[in-house]
This record gives structure tokens, C-alpha cells and sequence, in this order.
């Protein structure tokens, strides 16, 4: 067995199964005749042992075989794994970068042009169905249209059918057309109400950008420091916008919930009830503070006999004051009255004066009157 094993190591075995040295087996044997077997090789790759290239020239034939890399399995003997498969290229020259780039350029171009189909049929399903959105739309019109005669057809097949007299269907007509005479004006006074308000929207809009504009304006003309200052209060701004919404939108949650626990209070009698109990005991527990309060501003007898003392003492010189000031008062309202009555003495000898004097006048008009 092991004389077998070393002639079978000594033997090497090419990539065919034909020995180096020997005959090649019966199996793989040309055949003879006039039949010829193509045996040529490209150049440069001449069988190994022949004359054409030396026997060290690398691969597959230039290991070193070993028993022990041909492992025995039940089945008899198997062939030697081998790390490469044919002779490969042992110079990666420019030949065969450009050749590898060549061939990826092409892979991409090939991937490029697949996927330009792609978006083009990607670009005409889009297209089509853009145009059957469009159809969809104008078809939803029609079919709205013809909805509408179908309608007036059954309410008039069904006036047919019941025998209604002309008479009656003018006056429906009459009164659904003075209906639309009233909602076609309305429409027209909404339209022009809704026109007359977007011109306001746009006047507005424009003149908020004008003070945004002139605003911007301002803030370039301004110093650094100022423009910091600037800056700073518009960011503490903006923060407290944001928490005046939180907070609008927690009070707005709030009222909701109360207005949903009035609801469920008024459709419970026993809730209504705990609602006045609880006002009740606020009221008590706030008059209990406010007797607390009291009681501890209260300080000892002497003290409160002082404070009352002061207090007396402060009220007679109030008073005393008051009435010094009525006094002053008095006198003001007499001397007045006498000036007035002074006053109407005066008036009364002027008067009688005026009297004798208008007397006097009408005497001697009278005295001239009879000379004339």
C-alpha cells in the first residue's frame, strides 16, 4: 500500500490526466487513424514537460504534491483541491485597467440606459394618468349635469303619473325660479363681498410688508449694540409668544373642562348639592382666616388701650379741625348774604330812579305834544 502511495506521489499528473512521463491511459488515448486531434495551444501557454516551456513555469503543476493533500474518502481516492482554477494573468499592466474600466463604463452605461427607460415609461404613465384625472373631472361634470336632468325628468314623470294639473307645476316652477333668483343674488353679493375682502387682504398684506420693509430698514441703520439689544428682546419675544400660546391653549383646555363638569353638575342633583357645600365650607374657612388674622393683629390691653387712645386723640383733632372749618365757613356764607343783601338795596334805588326818570319823560312829551 504504501509503495503504491509513493509511485502515485512520484508520478505527476497534469490538468487532462496525462502523466509527464508515460503514456496517457487507455481511457483519454487519440484515437488512430486518419483522425486528428486538434492538440494546439496559444502561444506562450506550451504544455508543461514539453519542449515548448520548462516545467517550473508556475500553477497548478509547479506545487509540490503531497499524500496527505489527497484525502481517502470511502469511495477510493479523490481528485486535489486547488486553490485556482486555470492559469490567471501575472501582469496587471495598463492593457488590463483599461479593459476593467472599459468593461464598468459599459456595465453603468448599460444600467444608465436602463434606467432612462424606466423614467421615460415612468414619465408616460404619469402623463396618462394625468389626462385620465383631467377626463375623470369633466366626466364628474357630466355626470352631475345629467344627475340633475335625470331628476327634473322623474319629478316630472311623477307629476305625469299623478295627474297634476299645469296649473300647479307653473306655479312650482314659478316659485323654485324666484329661489334661484334669490340664492343667484345672494351668491353674487357673497362673491362681491369675498372680492372687496381679499383687496383688503392684499392692501393689508402689502402694507405690512412695507413696515416689515421699513422696519428692516431701521434695524440696518441702527448701531451693533442696539442691533444685539434688538435681537435679544425679539428672541424673548418669540419665547414668550410660544409660552402664551402653551398657556392659551391649557386655559382653553380648561374652560373646556369645566364647561363639560357644569354639564355633567346640572344633570346631577347630589353634584349640585357637593358644589354648595364646598362653596359654603370656602366661605366658612375664609371668614375662619380673616377671625384668625384678626386675632393675631390684636395685641395686649395696654397696647390696645394706647392704640385707642391715639385713635380718640386723632379723632378730636380731626374734629376740632372740621369745626374750625365750619366756623371760617359760616362767616363766609354771612358775609355773602350781607353783599347780597346789599346788592338787591342797591338794585331796588336804582330801579325807583329809573322809574322817576321815565315818568319825567312821558310828562314832557306830553306837555309837547299839546303845543304842537
Amino acid at each position: 500500500m504504501a509503495s503504491n502511495h509513493k509511485s502515485s506521489a512520484a508520478r505527476p499528473v497534469s490538468r487532462g490526466g496525462v502523466g509527464l512521463t508515460g503514456r496517457p491511459p487507455s481511457g483519454i488515448r487519440p484515437l488512430s487513424g486518419n483522425i486528428r486531434v486538434t492538440t494546439a495551444m496559444p502561444p506562450g501557454t506550451a504544455r508543461p514537460g514539453s519542449r515548448g516551456g520548462p516545467i517550473g513555469t508556475g500553477g497548478v503543476l509547479s506545487s509540490q504534491i503531497k499524500v496527505a493533500d489527497r484525502p481517502v474518502t470511502q469511495q477510493g481516492l479523490t481528485g486535489m483541491k486547488t486553490g485556482m482554477k486555470g492559469p490567471q494573468r501575472q501582469i496587471l499592466d495598463k492593457s488590463y485597467y483599461l479593459g476593467l474600466l472599459r468593461s464598468k463604463i459599459s456595465e453603468l452605461t448599460t444600467e444608465v440606459n436602463k434606467l432612462q427607460k424606466e423614467i421615460e415609461m415612468y414619465n408616460q404613465e404619469n402623463s396618462v394618468y394625468l389626462s385620465y384625472e383631467k377626463r375623470a373631472e369633466t366626466l364628474a361634470v357630466e355626470i352631475k349635469e345629467f344627475q340633475g336632468q335625470l331628476a327634473d325628468y322623474n319629478m316630472l314623470v311623477d307629476k305625469l303619473n299623478t295627474n297634476t294639473e299645469m296649473e300647479e307645476v307653473m306655479n312650482d316652477y314659478n316659485m323654485l325660479k324666484a329661489q334661484n333668483d334669490r340664492e343667484t343674488q345672494s351668491m353674487d353679493v357673497i362673491f362681491t363681498e369675498r372680492q372687496a375682502k381679499e383687496k383688503q387682504m392684499r392692501s393689508v398684506e402689502e402694507e405690512i410688508e412695507q413696515e416689515k420693509q421699513a422696519a428692516d430698514d431701521i434695524i440696518k441703520n441702527m448701531s451693533l449694540e442696539n442691533q444685539v439689544k434688538y435681537l435679544e428682546m425679539k428672541a424673548t419675544n418669540e419665547k414668550l409668544l410660544q409660552e402664551l400660546d402653551t398657556l392659551q391653549q391649557q386655559l382653553d383646555s380648561q374652560n373646556m373642562k369645566k364647561e363639560s363638569m357644569e354639564a355633567e353638575i346640572a344633570h346631577s342633583q347630589v353634584k349640585q348639592e357637593a358644589v354648595l357645600l364646598h362653596e359654603k365650607l370656602y366661605e366658612l374657612e375664609s371668614h375662619r382666616d380673616q377671625m384668625i388674622a384678626e386675632d393675631k393683629s390684636i395685641g395686649s390691653p395696654m397696647e390696645e388701650r394706647e392704640k385707642l387712645l391715639k385713635q380718640v386723640k386723632d379723632d378730636n383733632q380731626e374734629i376740632a379741625s372740621m369745626e374750625r372749618q365750619l366756623t371760617d365757613i359760616k362767616e363766609k356764607i354771612n358775609q355773602f348774604n350781607e353783599e347780597i343783601r346789599q346788592l338787591d338795596m342797591d338794585l331796588e334805588e336804582h330801579q325807583d330812579s329809573t322809574n322817576y326818570g321815565w315818568k319825567i319823560i312821558e310828562k314832557n312829551t306830553e306837555s309837547f305834544k299839546k303845543q304842537v
